[in-house]
């Protein structure tokens, strides 16, 4: 048998801890002097502790882990358990990763308040076009919201029109439009295309209208980051006299692997006021 001392040392665990464990009844020693009340642990117990361990550190209480050591857990079930919850952990990584650059370019935004802005806005006529798209619902206007959805239409776009033997004739083009519900928004991923709409086809086949006049700006980076330069446009906008007159597009000039590389000219309707 070995001394708590010891048992914690090849456990890699407290000995507070495993006194904790006594207590609740987790992990009992194997022996108690009755006369010192010294505990002393049998080496077969480490089996029992490595997965006390494991379970606390896959998020599950003290009560759930006895609960589950009571229906006699195997290692297969714990690697099962370990997969779900390294996918779930993966999952809120990314999340709070994206989450932490959207306060960065809020931030950016701020800093920025009174600047004018670092690329020029240019008016230009925007002429007519017709795109394959595709569309669906992000749940906010916000970039977090919005990005995984445009990829993800634009990831099935493409290979939609790869069945169809349909080849793209100009730069991905998306814009939005309100979903009616006051939150949530409708995005359209499109891709210029010289065809003719087809029942067949797994996209939709649209003509986008031409914009006499739009005020345009060139976003560089990614477009989870592009609030700060959406925001200086639309001061631009207001302070030149203007107001917008229809729904923007986003017109993708270039768009390497790395998302840091995006060129994108954003295209705002306007009218004079």
């Amino acid at each position: 048998m070995f001394s708590i001392g010891d048992f914690a040392r090849h456990g890699r665990v407290s000995v507070r801890m495993l006194r904790h464990y006594d207590a609740i009844g987790l992990l009992r020693p194997a022996h108690v002097d009755p006369a010192t009340g010294y505990r002393s642990y049998e080496a077969g117990q480490l089996s029992r502790l490595n997965r006390v361990v494991a379970l606390k550190e896959l998020g599950f209480t003290l009560q759930q882990v006895q609960q589950i050591l009571d229906d006699h857990v195997t290692a297969g079930e714990l690697r099962g358990m370990l997969t779900l919850r390294q996918a779930e952990l993966q999952t809120q990584i990314a999340t709070d990763t994206a989450r932490l650059a959207h306060v960065q370019a809020r931030l950016r935004m701020i800093e920025s308040e009174g600047t004018m802005p670092s690329e020029e806005v240019t008016i230009k006529r925007i002429p007519a076009v017709r795109v394959a798209e595709m569309t669906g619902t992000a749940k906010t206007l916000e970039p977090l919201s919005i990005g995984p959805v445009v990829r993800e239409l634009y990831a099935e776009l493409c290979s939609a029109l790869d069945r169809a033997g349909v080849t793209p004739v100009g730069p991905a083009t998306a814009y939005y439009e309100d979903a009616g519900d006051g939150e949530s928004v409708i995005v359209h991923a499109g891709l210029p295309v010289n065809v003719e709409p087809d029942d067949a086809f797994d996209f939709a086949v649209v003509d986008l209208p031409e914009v006499e006049q739009a005020a345009t700006i060139v976003h560089r980076g990614s477009m989870d980051d592009c609030l700060p330069t959406y925001q200086a446009l639309a001061r631009w906008i207001e302070d030149a006299g203007y107001r917008t007159a229809g729904p923007n597009r986003e017109v993708t000039l270039a768009c390497p692997e790395d998302l840091d590389g995006m060129v994108t000219e954003l295209q705002e309707p306007i009218t004079q006021q």
